[in-house]
């Protein structure tokens, strides 16, 4: 799992408002010190997804480490499935998960 400063944040906004501070606190901690989350704070910025300009950071992130998927189920992202470059993959979270098998094979 990639994340960056500003995808932090967008947790923390969002876990904030269902969890309270507290809790979220504890899984933002969690998080961050998992050994398979890794930082990377992207030097550029595609704006890629005009439907929704907020979702850039999260392909922006997903570029700048040349991650191998970004996974969601916003259809905001379907966007870069029409790209031939940068090309980044998109898959949704069921997909995802019929790979973790193989992934860990």
């Amino acid at each position: 799992m990639i994340v960056n400063t500003e995808i932090l944040l967008e947790y923390e906004e969002q876990l904030t408002s269902r969890l309270g501070y507290e809790r979220t606190t504890l899984h933002l901690d969690e998080i961050v010190e998992r050994s398979n989350v890794h930082l990377a704070e992207p030097h550029f910025r595609w704006n890629l997804i005009p439907a929704d300009p907020d979702d850039n950071k999260f392909a922006d992130c997903a570029l700048a480490s040349n991650a191998d998927y970004l996974v969601t189920n916003d259809h905001h992202f379907d966007v870069l499935k029409t790209l031939d470059f940068p090309r980044l993959v998109v898959i949704t979270a069921q997909e995802f998960l019929t790979l973790i098998p193989s992934l860990y094979a």
